[in-house]
């Protein structure tokens, strides 16, 4: 091994601050979610009051999933450079994608619905 080349164990600093940025960026998100979901709790407008609830806590919990998985991805991440094996493909982004889709089509029929009565 020459001078220039870290032991395996070690990574590049850029890898592991790369990884580090991902993992708050998806825990803005996860805020960003939670925020979004006591928001349509208190402020949408339905009747019954309840119906909110189908908005509200669906985001909430996409929120703490994502702040938890992103931790575990994190990990993993860091576990699978420290050895040089490739990264593992993430479920992360699609599941989120699926979720935000899911709650925006429950809100859109709860503003349909609200509005025609």
């Amino acid at each position: 091994m020459t001078e220039q080349e870290p032991p395996r164990d070690e990574i590049d600093a850029r890898f592991t601050f790369a990884n580090e940025r991902t993992f708050l960026a998806w825990n803005r998100t996860a805020l960003a979610l939670v925020a979004a979901g006591l928001a349509a709790a208190e402020l949408l407008k339905t009747r019954p009051a309840g119906l909110r609830l189908i908005v509200a806590v669906p985001l909430i919990v996409l929120g703490a999933v994502t702040a938890v998985t992103s931790y575990s991805r994190w990990r993993a991440n860091e576990r699978e450079m420290r050895l040089g094996r490739p990264l593992a493909e993430s479920r992360l982004s699609l599941s989120l994608a699926i979720g935000i889709g899911v709650v925006a089509v429950a809100a859109l029929v709860l503003a349909v619905v609200d509005v025609a009565r």
